[in-house]
């Protein structure tokens, strides 16, 4: 039945989720508990700073009764194995406490308030270009697909194999010195002008003038790999008989195309794409983000990773990880209908 192969999709993922999770909780673990211990003294000490009219005893006893009470609320008292699955299910839960030196940019230092901020952001920058991509891809795929070896085919290989080898950064930092430094024509990063101009419709054309680069270098540097991998998927089904068929019936060679042809090659199109939009979606891209100091996901890895911000850290892996595997199930429970030859939880 369709409906357990749902449920056990769904388990299986929460499984390698929840699996994921404790191999992260065990690699974090010590760096985690030094930078609690040490935060837990410095409190203590900005505690005791203030303490008026105490003898050295009491001042000993109170660091003492303080200590263990903090290091109880941040189950630093109990074994290893408690304290691993502790964070684990923190994770899983995404409840990941405050971070240790970030800020949110109104001052906030809970985790899920600094992911809030850059979870559209690099949603924004990379979805589009996808989207994007994808669409161009999938059209030039097509044409290269109905003439194999042709003069359209040929040049484009050829420019994929160059673009192919092009490091995304230093495409983009070329197209910067040409844009900004050289011509003018637009900013060198971040997302919008400081300060935003006002107005809904202005701040909006302003962002989007700011993705105009990120966007075109990722989209330059993308769509020419796409539309090869549709193209070899396509021309396989071209081959099919039922395409032969379809043609020699009379049917227009563009309904052959996009509807009996892409219908059918649809499944590892969709993989390609689903993947790919949930990988950058989720992942951003750390030098690519740098370079245009995009605020996204990709950037906050790398300044929590500067600042040594395990709270950060934890959230941002545990935050992509489950996106990614919700993508995965989804995919899973889509690719039946798809593909008719698919038979989920049948009998031969």
């Amino acid at each position: 039945m369709y409906k357990w192969f749902v449920v056990k999709r769904i388990l299986r993922g929460a499984l390698i989720y929840a699996t994921v999770m404790v191999v992260l909780a065990v690699l974090f673990n010590t760096v985690r508990e030094q930078t609690l211990y040490s935060q837990i003294e410095e409190q203590i000490r900005q505690e005791t700073m203030n303490m008026q009219n105490v003898t050295g005893e009491q001042m000993i006893q109170y660091r003492d009764n303080r200590r263990e009470e903090l290091y109880k609320q941040n189950w630093l008292d109990r074994t290893y194995v408690e304290r691993v699955t502790y964070q684990a299910w923190s994770a899983v839960t995404f409840n990941f406490g405050k971070a240790t030196n970030m800020r949110s940019s109104q001052g906030d230092t809970k985790v899920t308030a600094i992911l809030g901020e850059a979870i559209p952001k690099t949603a924004l920058l990379f979805t589009t270009v996808m989207v994007l991509q994808l669409i161009i891809g999938i059209l030039l795929g097509l044409k290269k697909a109905q003439k194999p070896g042709g003069k359209l085919d040929k040049s484009t290989t050829i420019m994929t194999l160059v673009v192919t080898g092009m490091p995304s950064w230093w495409v983009a930092m070329i197209i910067i010195m040409v844009f900004v430094y050289g011509l003018g024509w637009f900013p060198s990063g971040g997302v919008t002008t400081v300060p935003p101009p006002e107005g809904d419709l202005a701040a909006f054309l302003d962002v989007l003038w700011h993705m105009v680069l990120p966007v075109g270098t990722l989209l330059f540097i993308g769509f020419w790999g796409t539309s090869f991998t549709i193209r070899n998927i396509v021309l396989g089904t071209l081959q099919e008989d039922f395409i032969t068929a379809a043609r020699a019936r009379g049917i227009p060679e563009r309904n052959v195309l996009y509807k009996h042809t892409l219908r059918t090659a649809a499944p590892p199109i969709v993989t390609m794409a689903l993947l790919s939009i949930l990988v950058s979606m989720v992942g951003g891209s750390i030098i690519f983000e740098g370079i245009f100091s995009w605020p996204g996901l990709g950037k906050l890895y790398w300044v929590a990773t500067q600042q040594n911000d395990i709270p950060v850290l934890m959230g941002s892996l545990a935050l992509s990880t489950a996106i990614y595997q919700m993508g995965l199930i989804i995919l899973d429970l889509i690719y039946g209908f798809l593909d008719p030859r698919v038979k989920v939880g049948g009998k031969a």
